[in-house]
């Protein structure tokens, strides 16, 4: 493949990345990007399926046989909040849903979204957040039950919350505040894992369009509870043997990913990946030309690992782009992306 199409490629999947992070989808209200990641792959003219969870499963190569199959899994969750009780004074107190760091989200624009459907904007703010008030503001832990989110309405009672319809239970999500520089850094919340999603969008297009020529039959499982531990416990095909998490890479003190490569992971918080899985990654890296890593996450854990849990006998892998401030205003870069093309594109051919 030449280096323009390789390109051309490359700003594709940042095109699809920019679209999903458009999308609210914290763990548990996935529903729209999930219904955008199906429709995308029936545009392809493939035949997604929509998991009981309501994870989108598509095969791209239904015709190859149905033997040693691999499985590719991203997750479309992403980390938010869920308001778990209304102060006196009107403001919004949170439970997080995944790990949203307090201290990461501090002063950041979100909305909430009731069980009618109907949105509000606020932000997420330590309490009593004026510094010409407050003499403990630079001292204060920022924690949960030391933040709330003040609601963008005339509200200053529980009960003028409660009249616009927010309650317990609803949902809160975080605005990414996407960026795309001109020297190529892409800048968001929820790069993990919505890089990867739209990564895996692109390959199963080229797939289908004939340009790219799979060597065994490929399921494509995009996830939507790997936040909560247990995205890819379920919806294995039968005829799987293999499954590699396509996730973000780690970036930092100790690792040698960087935002700019592929990162293939030996080992993590959930004990080491397969073997022969990892040299094979190694290999197509090498083979197929992409700027790569070997790294050992020390806290971390992927679908795949959910996968083996939920009891199913596959052999398994993790790779990513590398992605910078993991579960904070996040920064990875088109050569990471392209990188990560260029090794599934010679893993998979």
């Amino acid at each position: 493949m030449t280096e323009a199409r390789m390109e051309q490629l490359t700003d594709n999947c940042v095109r699809r990345a920019v679209e999903l992070l458009a999308i609210d989808s914290p763990t548990c209200y996935t529903w729209m990007a999930a219904e955008h990641v199906a429709d995308a792959f029936r545009s392809m003219g493939l035949e997604p399926e929509m998991t009981r969870k309501g994870g989108v499963l598509v095969c791209l190569n239904p015709e190859a046989g149905a033997e040693d199959a691999v499985l590719l899994e991203a997750h479309l969750d992403t980390l938010g909040g869920m308001v778990a009780e209304i102060s006196g004074a009107g403001r919004l107190y949170l439970t997080p849903l995944g790990g949203m760091e307090p201290n990461n989200a501090e002063g950041e624009n979100v909305r909430i979204v009731t069980r009618s459907g109907k949105v509000y904007t606020g932000t997420f703010q330590m309490r009593n957040a004026s510094v010409h008030v407050n003499g403990d503001y630079h001292t204060a832990k920022r924690e949960y039950k030391g933040m709330e989110v003040v609601i963008d309405e005339e509200v200053s009672s529980r009960e003028d919350v409660e009249k616009l319809g927010i309650m317990q239970g609803d949902i809160v999500c975080f605005d990414p505040r996407t960026v795309v520089t001109p020297s190529g850094y892409i800048k968001s919340r929820f790069l993990d894992d919505k890089l990867s999603v739209a990564i895996l969008l692109e390959l199963a297009a080229q797939a289908a369009a004939g340009e790219l020529a799979l060597k065994r039959r490929v399921w494509v499982h995009i996830t939507v509870f790997e936040e909560t531990g247990h995205g890819g416990s379920a919806s294995v095909p039968d005829g799987v043997c293999e499954a590699i998490s396509v996730d973000m890479g780690c970036v930092g003190d100790g690792l040698a990913c960087d935002e700019r490569k592929v990162s293939i992971c030996a080992k993590d918080s959930g004990g080491p990946y397969h073997y022969e899985v990892v040299s094979a990654l190694i290999e197509a890296a090498r083979r197929g030309g992409a700027d790569f890593a070997v790294d050992v996450y020390p806290f971390y854990g992927s679908d795949v690992e959910a996968t083996l849990r939920g009891g199913h006998d596959l052999r398994h892998g993790l790779i990513g782009p590398g992605v910078y401030a993991s579960h904070g205003y996040e920064r990875s870069h088109r050569k990471g992306v392209c990188n990560t093309l260029r090794l599934l594109w010679a893993y998979l051919s």
